[in-house]
């Protein structure tokens, strides 16, 4: 597992958001758990106005999902299987949301 890969979300609400963001920490690969942010598909989002520094858009598989930092949350690491892509190319803007979410700023 590597941090920023996009992994199948597995649960019931697939549909309108297909895939989860690692965003946990490679140094603690050990734990049983994984932090990850959901990414939902933009054509099962309501047209609301929302900060892209908080919520960045990313393309994956020609769609875009938007990425929805501030409902986060830790799952069971058994329930990622292979990851389908990496955002690591966008760490910055990822790592932007998280401390703006965290930080406010």
């Amino acid at each position: 597992m590597a941090r920023f890969d996009v992994y199948a979300n597995p649960g019931g609400s697939a549909t309108t958001t297909p895939y989860l963001l690692d965003v946990h920490s490679d140094l603690l690969n050990g734990l049983d758990t994984r932090l990850v942010i959901p990414l939902r598909s933009l054509k099962h989002f309501p047209r609301v106005k929302l900060s892209t520094r908080l919520t960045p858009i990313f393309n994956i598989d020609g769609e875009d999902h938007l990425l929805e930092t501030p409902k986060m949350g830790a799952i069971p690491l058994r329930v990622l299987k292979t990851p389908v892509t990496s955002l690591a190319q966008a760490q910055n803007q990822i790592t932007a949301a998280l401390d703006f979410l965290f930080q406010g700023y």
